[in-house]
C-alpha cells in the first residue's frame, strides 16, 4: 500500500509540472566593436534562460539592432551553452525605424504563432514584436503576455552607480512608435526595468568565476571587464546593473519581484531627464505606470527585486 502511495505521489508532482513556452526577442551587443564596450546584460540573461529549461522552453530568438553581429554571438553562446537544444536565431529590425516592415525574425514568430500560445521575452525595443501585431493583428490572442525591459513610474529617474548622472530608458525611447501599438493591441503586458533591476549589481568579484579554463565563460569573462570599467568611468563604480535578468526572472522566479497588479500605463512627452548622452533632446517620451493616471493602456508593473535574486542569477551562470 506505501508503494501505491508514492507512485501515486510522484505522478502528481510530474503533472503539475509546468514549462512556459516563450519566443525570445533581445538586443545583444556583448563585445560589439560599434563604439566602447558594449552592454552585457542580453548575454547575461541568454545563459541564465537556458539553465532554467525546466521553467522555460525557448522557442525561438529573434534579434533587434546589430542584428548581423548579434546572430554571430547568439549562435555561438548556443553552441557553448546549449548544444543539444536547436534553438533556431532570426534577424530582426536593424535600426528600429522600420516598423511593418516584415524580416526573418516577424516571418518566423508569426509562424509560430500560428502554431501555439507563446509568452514573449522582448529584451530590447519592441520593433519586432510591433510588427507582427501591426500586420497580423488576429494574432494578439496567441500570445499570453509580453514582458517588456521598460517603463518606470512618477518622478522615478535612472541613475546608476554613485547616482552621478541620469540615463534613458533605451528600449522605449529607440522605438516609442511601436511601444504603442503593442499596448493597444491590449495583450498583457509586463514591465520590469530599471526600477526593479537597480537592487542587483555585479562586481568583479561576483563573476570572477567566469575567468576559467572553459572557453565559453573566459569569452564571456573577457567583455564584462570592460563594461564593469566604463560603468566605473560613467557612474563611479566598478561593476553593472544586469538589467535584462529581471523581466527573466518575472518568468522563472516571479516570486522575487514586488509588482503594481493591473496599474494604467501611459506615454508622456516631457523635459529629457537625462544626463547624458551631451546631444540628447529637450524632451522626449516617458513610459510612465502611474495608479493616478487615466490611460485605457494597462500593465503588470515590477518595482522592486527582493534579497536572494542575485544569488540565482550568479549560480545559474555557472558552468555545467
Amino acid at each position: 500500500m506505501k508503494k501505491l502511495v508514492f507512485v501515486g505521489l510522484i505522478l502528481v508532482g510530474f503533472s503539475g509540472f509546468s514549462q512556459k513556452k516563450i519566443w525570445f526577442d533581445t538586443d545583444i551587443m556583448i563585445g560589439n566593436p560599434d563604439r566602447a564596450p558594449r552592454e552585457v546584460d542580453d548575454a547575461i540573461t541568454l545563459m541564465m534562460a537556458l539553465k532554467f529549461q525546466d521553467k522555460i522552453k525557448i522557442e525561438g530568438i529573434s534579434l533587434v539592432t546589430y542584428v548581423d553581429y548579434a546572430y554571430g554571438i547568439t549562435e555561438k553562446m548556443l553552441k557553448w551553452y546549449a548544444p543539444n537544444l536547436n534553438i533556431p536565431i532570426y534577424k530582426g529590425s536593424n535600426t528600429c525605424t522600420d516598423v511593418g516592415e516584415e524580416n526573418d525574425a516577424t516571418i518566423a514568430l508569426a509562424a509560430a504563432l500560428k502554431k501555439e500560445k507563446l509568452t514573449i521575452l522582448a529584451l530590447g525595443p519592441a520593433t519586432n514584436v510591433a510588427t507582427v501585431l501591426k500586420n497580423h493583428p488576429e494574432l494578439a490572442s496567441q500570445i499570453d503576455e509580453i514582458v517588456f525591459c521598460a517603463g518606470r513610474t512618477p518622478g522615478f529617474h535612472f541613475k546608476p552607480g554613485l547616482e552621478q548622472q541620469i540615463v534613458s530608458d533605451y528600449n522605449f525611447e529607440k522605438d516609442v512608435e511601436s511601444f504603442k501599438i503593442v499596448f493597444d493591441s491590449g495583450i498583457k503586458v509586463v514591465l520590469s526595468g530599471f526600477e526593479a533591476s537597480v537592487y542587483l549589481f555585479l562586481g568583479k568579484t561576483d563573476y570572477d568565476f567566469l575567468n576559467n579554463s572553459f572557453e565559453g565563460d573566459k569569452w564571456v569573462y573577457d567583455f564584462l571587464r570592460p563594461w564593469s570599467l566604463r560603468h566605473k568611468q560613467l557612474f563611479g563604480n566598478d561593476g553593472f546593473i544586469p538589467f535584462d535578468v529581471t523581466p527573466l526572472g518575472y518568468l522563472t522566479h516571479p516570486q522575487y519581484f514586488k509588482y503594481y497588479e493591473n496599474i494604467p500605463v501611459d506615454i508622456v512627452n516631457m523635459e529629457n531627464d537625462a544626463t547624458i548622452p551631451a546631444n540628447r533632446p529637450k524632451e522626449k517620451a516617458f513610459l510612465i505606470a502611474s495608479k493616478d493616471s487615466k490611460s485605457k493602456w494597462k500593465c503588470k508593473y515590477a518595482y522592486k527585486t527582493l534579497p536572494g535574486f542575485e544569488e540565482i542569477v550568479l549560480e545559474s551562470l555557472k558552468y555545467r
